[in-house]
């Protein structure tokens, strides 16, 4: 199908902020017309599907998730995690290089883009490594790496704890112009820590972790990006003191973004209730006050984008004592009707929310898709924001069903999803249209 004409939807474009009820012409996996009211006009062979009045938005861009393959794909391989992405309205992914072989060579990324060819629905960009083999070492060939394919460089759930070779890393970067991708996490002040610290904690009996484990980590790397001029994204920040730190060294001119995960905008350290594993996870849930913190933060600018965190675990690594599981949970295909509770609760604007999962990691990633414009690539979801139902684990597109989400009720989902105007995901009555 070469020409789909979305009729009657409330266009929302997350570059421009306007919002008005319209059409869009896909011809050619490219926007072709865009028009207020009335339809343009189409070719005679154009497939019609009426939007009834349901948000059309760009793509969703979701800048972390993990995908097994290769090596683990027991827990999710690159058709399933586009599969789960097209169901939750994304439809370009940045895959993480904690694989087996871990993404640290050209060839590796020449393997993860010919299989996302062969096999995925979505875009899947790669994240290499910052060090060989993720042991925070020894660099990585970053002009290589970014000539196979690389759109940015990370070392994953390992933060890059040697400040020198941090440093060597972020010179490098800023000679190719590449963005480092830090997961802000001191490994030693983790220690054997489970969740976050405070008196949540004490009374399960768990480990906690502190803020300064993050905090400290964030302030270390600014100081460096201050020294070298890179392109610096704390991948996930999780609490008020590291919005300062953020913020601060945004009003400095430094080029620093940050992104938060869907998790800790909307769930808090209780959540893990009676030792609910599937909220396990790293950054650990903090308190409410930090929540609030980073949703104000994202209100204002300070967080640039939201992110999935889609880190699938088997059943063998979750069904364990809190202690003892692994962290991690699915996230891709709940990423919008998760972040959609802070629209409903009024806490968000609907056009906030889509630019930081849209037009934001475009801009940083240095992409052209995240726009509703002419010439644009026809990457784009229809959103029904209204629509209601209870997430059911079985349902879930991800080969893995570890949600911290399961059974929630949730509002809002995608109904409808293009990637170079090619439908990947449609509910009934629109597949039928089509």
């Amino acid at each position: 199908m070469t020409s789909i004409l979305l009729a009657d939807a409330t266009l929302l474009d997350p570059a421009t902020g306007r919002e008005t009820r319209g059409a869009v012409l896909v011809q050619d996996g490219r926007i072709a017309d865009i028009a207020e009211g009335a339809a343009p006009g189409v070719p005679a062979d154009a497939a019609r599907i009426d939007c009834r009045g349901r948000v059309l938005t760009p793509g969703l861009i979701d800048m972390r998730a993990f995908v097994g393959e290769p090596g683990a794909e027991h827990r999710e391989t690159l058709a399933s995690a586009s599969a789960a992405a097209a169901a939750g309205g994304v439809t370009t992914l940045v895959c993480m290089p904690d694989t087996n072989p871990v993404i640290d060579g050209p060839a590796i990324v020449d393997f993860v883009l010919r299989r996302a060819r062969d096999t995925a629905s979505v875009t899947v960009l790669p994240a290499a490594a910052i060090t060989k083999g993720l042991a925070g070492k020894e660099m990585t060939e970053f002009g290589l790496l970014q000539e196979a394919g690389a759109v940015a460089f990370t070392d994953g759930l390992h933060a890059v704890a040697n400040a020198q070779v941090m440093r060597r890393a972020l010179t490098y970067a800023r000679d190719f112009d590449a963005l480092v991708m830090q997961h802000v996490e001191d490994a030693a002040l983790v220690a054997e820590g489970v969740m976050n610290e405070g008196e949540l904690a004490s009374r399960l009996g768990l480990m906690g972790i502190p803020r300064e484990a993050e905090t400290v980590m964030l302030e270390r790397d600014i100081r460096l990006v201050r020294l070298t001029g890179a392109r610096y994204h704390a991948a996930m920040i999780s609490c008020a003191d590291s919005v300062e730190i953020v913020r601060r060294a945004k009003q400095d001119g430094l080029p620093v973004t940050c992104g938060v995960s869907v998790n800790n905008l909307v769930l808090n350290e209780n959540d893990i209730g009676h030792y609910r594993t599937f909220c396990r996870l790293s950054p650990p849930l903090r308190d409410e006050a930090d929540r609030h913190a980073v949703v104000q933060a994202l209100n204002e600018g300070v967080i640039d984008v939201v992110v999935s965190d889609h880190n699938p675990q088997d059943v063998e690594t979750k069904r364990l004592p809190f202690a003892e599981a692994a962290d991690g949970a699915l996230g891709i295909e709940t990423l919008l009707g998760a972040s959609l509770r802070l629209v409903h609760t009024g806490d968000l604007a609907l056009n906030k929310l889509i630019a930081a999962l849209t037009v934001n990691p475009a801009r940083i990633l240095g992409r052209e898709a995240g726009r509703l414009a002419v010439g644009a690539p026809a990457d784009l979801v229809l959103i029904d924001p209204d629509l209601p139902y209870v997430l059911d684990k079985r349902r879930l597109k991800s080969r893995s069903k570890n949600s911290p989400f399961d059974e929630a009720r949730l509002q809002g989902a995608a109904v409808l999803t293009l990637v170079g105007g090619r439908i990947v995901h449609a509910i009934d009555d629109l597949a039928a249209a089509a």
